[in-house]
């Protein structure tokens, strides 16, 4: 019997999740089985009871479902206990345990993938929502110069920063608090790229050189990415990689080998079209 694994969503059909699993394992030659489940807005709890008496052995956790998978989980990694959210459950004798590899995947395709070190690097981390809180940790870990996150609500972004002061100063406050500033790798976390829409940022936000990722994807360029090169950014890069680098420590967490993501990546690419 091969072991079973799933990705839950609402929706769910559009999940890149199974084709990326299925290819982590024929090439590691580990033998998985990886679904795709809908599961009711009200609905996560009954589906995880279900999925586990099928035999399920671990799962991932998408749109809408990572706050509730962070209440049901009986035992929290770290990270995903900073992040206030779980990506990835695992179910191992009776325990649920919970984990969060967002951040992990966001810093290991811009260290990795993009060749960009975080280390004395000034950094701007845009919206202060979910998405914003489960990277902070990994990239305050990778020592970077400064770390600012802007929102467009301050008090939101300023309470944020604080909730991560343990770890190191961060400066937060509104867009408009990031003019005169320059930056040398600019993190949207928004989802102003699914609305198709621009954000509120002043010029001259980006120094010499710098990096523009945006944690959404799509075909071609994302609304922020044009924004960034036109507002002067060096480079700019989609979340394509970022979502095959936390599938890939979502494996390494229950398989204990982690796979190559580069040929994964190239695949996805080609399928997107850009």
């Amino acid at each position: 019997m091969s072991d079973l694994y799933c990705v839950f969503g609402n929706p769910i059909a559009h999940s890149k999740s199974p084709a990326i699993h299925a290819a982590f394992a024929a090439a590691t030659g580990q033998d998985v089985v990886y679904e795709a489940r809908l599961a009711a807005v009200d609905g996560f709890k009954q589906a995880i009871s279900d999925f586990v008496a099928a035999g399920g052995k671990g799962a991932n956790v998408t749109v809408p479902f990572k706050e509730d998978a962070f209440r049901l989980s009986t035992q929290l990694s770290e990270r995903a206990a900073r992040a206030g959210a779980v990506n990835t459950l695992t179910f191992k004798g009776g325990e649920i345990l919970g984990d969060n590899t967002d951040g992990a995947g966001l810093v290991n395709d811009i260290i990795c993938n993009l060749n960009c070190p975080l280390a004395g690097k000034r950094i701007l981390l845009l919206g202060a929502g979910g998405a914003s809180r489960g990277v902070i940790a990994p990239l305050l870990a990778g020592k970077p110069a400064s770390l600012f996150i802007a929102n467009r609500s301050g008090e939101k972004a300023e309470a944020l920063a604080a909730a991560f002061a343990d770890i190191a100063a961060v400066d937060a406050g509104n867009f408009a608090k990031t003019t005169g500033r320059s930056f040398d790798l600019v993190i949207n976390a928004t989802a102003a790229s699914l609305a198709g829409e621009g954000l509120p940022l002043p010029t001259c936000l980006f120094a010499s050189g710098a990096l523009a990722y945006d944690m959404m994807y799509g075909k071609g360029e994302t609304p922020f990415m044009t924004q960034a090169r036109e507002q002067g950014a060096a480079f700019c890069a989609d979340g394509l990689g970022m979502l095959a680098e936390q599938a890939a420590e979502a494996f390494l967490v229950w398989r204990g080998v982690r796979p190559e993501t580069a040929q994964v990546l190239a695949d996805l690419r080609a399928k997107l079209g850009g």
